[in-house]
């Protein structure tokens, strides 16, 4: 037998937004939107899974009290629990900091994976992500994945690639593979074979592929990406605030763009276009990146009630 609990309220906030104008004027288009559920403290695992499935988006944040960070925060696909959400964790302390509950400066989420720092400034919020680590295509051989793969996934040859930079395995808190083409038109050209990315992604425990361009005919941001992801069940998504640090850092490292702050957009190849801006500050010493913050504004879009079955 089963009945209706109370019902949840959800909201679903856009991660990442672009925001052009000034001051009364400013305007938040396209992002990422994410299902952001407040004081969540009361439930269960189960029911977090069962409200992301019911909110239908790529993430949910469930945002609790913390006995040791700012806040507690548990991310869940309609699929399953993930340790972070980049673009969810965006949303939700621009969500808070709106409503007064997190003030500018520094606070913290507690996650599944440890604590992370989080910082709100100017109406933005940024998330602390660790320093790269990097695994060329060299050393997947073990887990039965090589570049040739990584390529035929995406329906690309050596020819769409940016020579300057071959396929790589980056991790800042969760691993993507970074694949860098040769300009706008061969991204906006790319039709994901989804199956094969699903499986390498299982292999190699990655999130997704984060494919980018650099080119300067293609944005005036650092990079221009697309993403997909779909062991989360993800086709494409339209900004990923977790790769946009890894890219940051291979830019850094890589590419030779040598600078402390980078502009990463996603989102304008999707159909239909969602325009997202992450920005990555990076920490550095001597050189050598030490951490990072990855972040961007937040707009709420639409309130949403849930309603839970309790099996009795």
């Amino acid at each position: 037998m089963t009945r209706n609990t109370a019902s949840v309220t959800a909201r679903i906030v856009n991660g990442f937004v672009t925001r052009r104008g000034t001051g009364g004027h400013v305007q938040a288009t396209g992002g990422n939107p994410a299902g952001i559920v407040l004081d969540a403290d009361g439930l269960s695992g189960a029911q977090m899974l069962e409200i992301a499935q019911k909110v239908g988006l790529s993430e949910t944040a469930f945002v609790s009290r913390s006995r040791s960070e700012g806040f507690k925060l548990d991310f869940f696909t309609p699929a399953r629990r993930i340790a972070h959400c980049g673009h969810a964790t965006i949303a939700a302390f621009s969500y808070l900091a709106e409503l007064g509950r997190v003030a500018e400066g520094e606070t913290s989420k507690e996650t599944v994976d440890g604590p992370r720092k989080i910082i709100i400034r100017d109406d933005a919020a940024y998330m602390e992500q660790l320093a790269p680590r990097y695994e060329a295509a060299a050393d997947w051989a073990d887990r039965g994945v090589r570049a040739e793969d990584v390529l035929a996934a995406l329906g690309l040859d050596e020819d769409s690639l940016d020579p300057r930079f071959a396929p790589v395995l980056a991790n800042t808190g969760n691993s993507f593979v970074l694949v860098a083409v040769r300009d706008a038109a061969v991204l906006a050209a790319i039709q994901p074979r989804l199956p094969q990315i699903e499986a390498i992604s299982e292999a190699l425990d990655l999130i997704g592929f984060y494919v980018f361009t650099t080119d300067p005919a293609a944005t005036a941001a650092d990079a221009t990406t697309r993403m997909f992801a779909p062991r989360y069940g993800i086709a494409e998504e339209s900004a990923t605030g977790m790769a946009a640090g890894p890219l940051a850092c291979a830019l850094y490292d890589h590419l030779g763009v040598r600078k402390p702050r980078l502009m990463i957009e996603q989102g304008h190849f999707m159909v239909p276009a969602s325009p997202s801006e992450i920005t990555v500050e990076l920490g550095l010493d001597a050189g050598r990146i030490t951490g990072l913050m990855a972040g961007g504004s937040g707009a709420v879009m639409q309130e949403l009630e849930i309603s839970l079955q309790e099996r009795a």
